[in-house]
């Protein structure tokens, strides 16, 4: 018979990246699988906005006048859907631990941002004075000091999400700006709008009515993608969920909560997206 108390048993392991969340093995096991899925939405959510840029630049690329344009995007978009996203995310994650300088040798991408095998590190607000200032990363002897920092794990994470999800979604944005009639276009055009006008006031607001509903089903298999994220040792829930269960040995009971959160995730994510769709499709009737 299943019982759920080992949840409140504490965890007796650590968890190498924790987020914004404090935990100690001493700390309760429900509170061990929380640090889960906070790791979880915490590579997602930069993943979709990420993978929702690149997938819009991929999809305008493939629409340019420029032949070079459009031949890099079909090239960028063909090759990352047909390779597995475990290679990719298994490709990212040795490029950035085996080609980046070490720690003690960072690379400075812009002032207070520096990319090694220890990850990178940014500025980020910290309580100081009494107040909130800016702390910014500083490149020591043995590593860089101060400011924010994400491990290589999570960039590998974030970039392989980001780059997969974009490539689909620049074929949904391609299918949704193919569809927008040619004559609004250049009905904007005729009357003095510029290019950039013509995208952002015409184009995209008519194209969102049709990428909606398949850009929700990119984004909810993002969410569910992100748990091959234990490939490459990232804490996760689901890197998380398989230590709890063999400490505990609560298959079943381990397996069920990691169901559970992950269909809350995705629920969320559905309803988020149906509620921005239903507000668009009510402001296109009002129009």
């Amino acid at each position: 018979m299943s019982t759920w108390d080992f949840l409140l048993q504490p965890a007796g392991f650590d968890i190498g990246e924790t987020g914004l969340f404090a935990f100690e093995a001493t700390q309760p096991v429900w509170r061990a699988l929380m640090v889960g899925l906070g790791n979880t939405l915490r590579v997602s959510l930069p993943a979709l906005l990420l993978a929702t840029v690149l997938g819009l630049l991929l999809a305008l690329g493939r629409g340019s006048s420029s032949r070079s344009w459009r031949l890099l995007s079909s090239v960028v978009v063909d090759t990352v859907r047909l390779v597995p996203l475990l290679l990719q995310l298994l490709i990212w994650y040795l490029l950035l631990v085996e080609w980046l300088p070490d720690a003690n040798a960072a690379l400075s991408l812009l002032p207070g941002v520096w990319l090694s095998k220890g990850g990178l590190a940014f500025p980020w607000p910290a309580m100081a004075d009494g107040g909130w200032a800016w702390s910014w990363p500083v490149q020591e002897a043995f590593n860089v000091q101060g400011g924010g920092a994400v491990t290589p794990e999570f960039l590998a994470v974030m970039l392989a999400l980001s780059v997969y999800t974009g490539a689909f979604l620049a074929e949904v944005f391609r299918s949704g700006i193919e569809a927008v009639s040619a004559s609004l276009l250049e009905a904007a055009e005729t009357l003095g709008a510029t290019r950039w006008q013509v995208i952002r006031r015409v184009l995209l607001p008519q194209a969102l009515r049709t990428i909606l509903p398949a850009t929700t089903n990119q984004y909810l298999n993002l969410v569910k993608n992100s748990s091959l994220a234990v490939a490459v040792g990232y804490p996760d829930l689901v890197s998380v969920g398989n230590t709890t269960l063999n400490q505990t040995g609560r298959a079943v009971e381990c397996v069920a909560v990691m169901m559970a959160l992950y269909l809350a995730m995705s629920l969320l994510t559905s309803a988020a997206m149906n509620a921005f769709n239903a507000r668009q499709a009510a402001q296109g009737g009002q129009a």
